[in-house]
């Protein structure tokens, strides 16, 4: 006898098979997978690649990504988008700091990437790309720690290697001694030590070298639950990621703030006993904006409006002062703390103490009404503006900046005088045009590349950026009136 049932499927109670998963749609739970590409380059080489932010996409854009070069082995591809500088999360930072953390890292580098295909229909989607991190908030930034000897318990530090593991080391710092005040804790990994990765030491050669350190020893050092992470990720773990602790110099921005044509201080060309020269402030007048902001005679200049002045020329380095207006950000060292850094082999920029940022918008100078708005004959209400500047002794007076949440090239300084403002020039003005060519679909090098070939003479069209945001969102026609138009329509 043969029994045969009879199954009548029942929407309402489904199928009790814990395996069966029905979705409304299986590209749902698509998560984008970022890659790690780690960079070391030797003196003399680059990294090989360019770093952008284009017209019409988001996020900063890897380009130009030199054939055989490091950044090419290390796995980066064009148009890959960045996502984190050290294990730093950078996507949402304005472009200049960016470009700022891969000057300032020196020899190696961490980069975090995810592809541009991807990057884009995970912004489309919504999805928090900061999930995508390389760490979680639960694992600590290594410490870059700096010992002072003291008279009677010496660094307050053991150092012992972990059994079995070769250039791998444990620190125990002595309870209230020199290294706990340094923020050393107890089962710290060794990392690096007077700027020498320890994986590369024996401990003879690593008791030597402490035993010869004299009064002071930077090193460091991570926590060994956190080191586990990096392991697992196959992470190096650098100076660059690290929170500083006891450093004896650190490097400083200042504000300096002008009612006159002065700042207060010479700037003087010096040779150091090592040979190489440097750009030396000097003969700061008392009362002087150079005063006032904390500036001290001998340092030496890092940077000028956020932009080193390592490879400029002594007379293009006055220019830029000169082209600030009455507002400058200077960032010095000290002799001394340069010299404390270059044997490091790190960068004196990396731990900058912002003075500047301290600073409340209420501290500024007041300017007078007038100073403050627009030029009269500037209807700063008008979509489009052409702008015909003439070159001067110190250039045509203005900066180009760029910024992956703001759309094209802008203009993101305008000199005092010069002929960026006579020509009417704001700050905030979107170029459009550079001598009758389009640059809206153009990056800031190609767009700075037009101006600087342009000769003595430079048209510029632009929009200011209220009015170009206005434009956009309602999608005016305006916006496509043609060069003959609008000097037409300024003539009248």
């Amino acid at each position: 006898l043969e029994l045969t049932m009879k199954f009548t499927f029942n929407p309402k109670e489904g199928i009790d098979n814990p395996v069966m998963v029905i979705t409304d749609d299986a590209d749902s739970v698509w998560t984008p997978i970022p890659r790690s590409c780690i960079l070391k380059r030797e003196d003399g080489e680059f990294y090989g690649f360019h770093l952008r932010v284009e017209r019409g996409r988001q996020g900063h854009i890897i380009r130009n990504v030199v054939s055989g070069g490091v950044a090419e082995r290390s796995g980066l591809r064009d148009g890959d988008r960045l996502l984190e500088v050290n294990n730093c999360y950078i996507d949402d930072v304005p472009h200049p700091e960016v470009a700022r953390k891969i000057k300032i890292s020196r020899h190696q580098l961490c980069l975090l990437v995810l592809d541009g295909e991807d990057y884009e229909r995970a912004v489309s989607r919504g999805q928090d790309l900061k999930r995508l991190a390389h760490m979680d908030e639960s694992c600590k930034p290594p410490r870059l720690c700096h010992i002072t000897r003291d008279p009677v318990s010496g660094l307050g530090i053991t150092v012992t290697p972990l059994e079995g593991e070769k250039g791998r080391f444990v620190v125990n710092p002595v309870a209230g001694g020199a290294a706990e005040k340094a923020a050393v804790c107890k089962g710290d990994r060794l990392v690096w030590i007077n700027g020498a990765m320890v994986s590369d030491l024996t401990h003879f050669a690593l008791s030597k070298m402490m035993k010869k350190c004299g009064d002071h020893i930077t090193i460091l050092v991570i926590d060994s639950e956190t080191e586990k992470k990096y392991t697992q990720r196959r992470l190096p773990i650098l100076p660059t990621m690290a929170t500083p602790h006891q450093l004896p110099y650190r490097a400083r921005t200042l504000h300096l703030i002008s009612v006159s044509e002065s700042f207060g201080f010479l700037l003087r060309l010096e040779k150091a006993p090592s040979g190489r020269t440097y750009h030396i402030l000097r003969e700061m007048t008392r009362g002087s904006p150079a005063e006032r902001a904390g500036v001290r005679d001998g340092e030496l200049l890092l940077e000028v409006n956020g932009e080193s002045v390592e490879s400029l020329k002594h007379e293009e380095v006055v220019d830029r002062v000169k082209l600030s207006g009455r507002e400058v950000y200077l960032t010095t060292i000290t002799p001394k703390g340069l010299e404390f850094y270059t044997q490091l082999g790190l960068s004196p920029l990396l731990f900058c103490e912002d003075d500047a940022a301290d600073e409340g918008k209420e501290s500024s100078v007041p300017t007078s009404a007038e100073e403050n708005s627009p030029p009269k004959e500037m209807d700063v209400s008008s979509n489009l503006r052409l702008c015909s500047l003439q070159k001067g002794p110190l250039g045509f007076g203005f900066k180009l900046g760029c910024d992956p949440q703001s759309p094209g090239t802008f203009i993101s300084q305008v000199a005092s005088g010069g002929p960026g403002q006579s020509a009417g020039l704001l700050v905030g003005d979107i170029v459009e045009e550079v001598n009758g060519q389009s640059v809206e679909e153009k990056p800031l090098e190609d767009v700075t590349m037009l101006v600087e070939e342009g000769g003595h003479i430079l048209s510029l069209l632009v929009t200011h950026k209220t009015c170009y945001n206005k434009m956009e969102k309602t999608e005016t026609p305006s916006k496509d009136v043609t060069r003959a138009e609008v000097t037409k329509r300024l003539n009248k």
